[in-house]
């Protein structure tokens, strides 16, 4: 048998076995996610990296799935220099697959902060500034948390128009229309969810009270302004074209 100290602990580990295979045996914890007991070690993952202090003196990090037990050997699995490795190896591995749900529950597991999980936001504010701007509604804006910056709706502010919905360039914001109801999401986060109005000429839902009621308001106080007919774009447009139609009749 052969004597190593792992964290200053001393165990008995066998003759060509690797400082991991004898650390399991042990029942210390190292993280790892390529290595299989059937299979010969390939070090691909970097997670199980500890520290090794040789006879001389220095300290440098070893991939423990790879690294074979020797007399005397001294080993750090949670040092400052270890959990800067590991930080940099979860990233590392994140970034080939940003969406695994096990690498990041290990990272949580052994304390180690990474990149967020990508959520489809660019943060270009392309909806926060159309909804302030050209809206007026306010019914998003931008917050920063433990993950970064995110676009977050204000509650009660939504007016149902999917302006935001149009603008976003990576189709991140939806809007669904069903029974009678109008939701816009971020995701999982519901900005607005508000019943729809019928058009007077076809009968179809085509519009939310509020924003029907928010169009009204902005265009009340203009001199040309007549009386408002809730009338859905198609319906809009084909009362135009008979309008010109019947000014086209008229002058002839």
């Amino acid at each position: 048998m052969i004597k190593i100290f792992i964290d200053e602990k001393k165990i008995e580990a066998k003759e060509n076995q690797t400082v991991l295979q004898a650390a399991k045996e042990n029942r210390i914890k190292i993280p790892h996610l390529c290595y299989h007991p059937a299979l010969k070690p390939s070090g691909s993952c970097k997670l199980c990296g500890v520290e090794v202090i040789s006879p001389g003196g220095k300290h440098v990090v070893m991939l423990s799935c790879i690294l074979k037990v020797k007399e005397n050997l001294e080993i750090r699995t949670d040092s400052e220099m270890v959990k800067a490795h590991r930080k940099k190896a979860f990233n590392k591995l994140l970034q080939m697959a940003p969406d695994a749900g096990r690498i990041r529950s290990l990272a949580r597991e052994w304390g180690v902060e990474v990149t967020p999980p990508p959520d489809g936001c660019i943060r270009c504010r392309l909806c926060i500034r159309v909804c302030n701007e050209i809206v007026k509604a306010r019914a998003l804006k931008m917050v920063a948390d433990e993950t970064g910056s995110r676009v977050v709706p204000e509650p009660g502010r939504c007016i149902g128009c999917g302006t935001c919905a149009n603008l976003c360039p990576t189709n991140l914001i939806q809007v669904k229309d069903q029974e009678g109801v109008r939701t816009i999401s971020i995701k999982d986060d519901i900005i607005g969810q508000l019943p729809l109005e019928r058009c007077e000429g076809c009968g179809n839902l085509y519009a939310t009270e509020n924003f029907l009621k928010h169009v009204e308001e902005s265009m009340g106080l203009h001199p040309d302004t007549k009386e408002h007919h809730r009338l859905c774009p198609s319906c809009t447009k084909l009362l135009s074209n008979r309008a010109v139609t019947e000014r086209e009749r008229i002058k002839k």
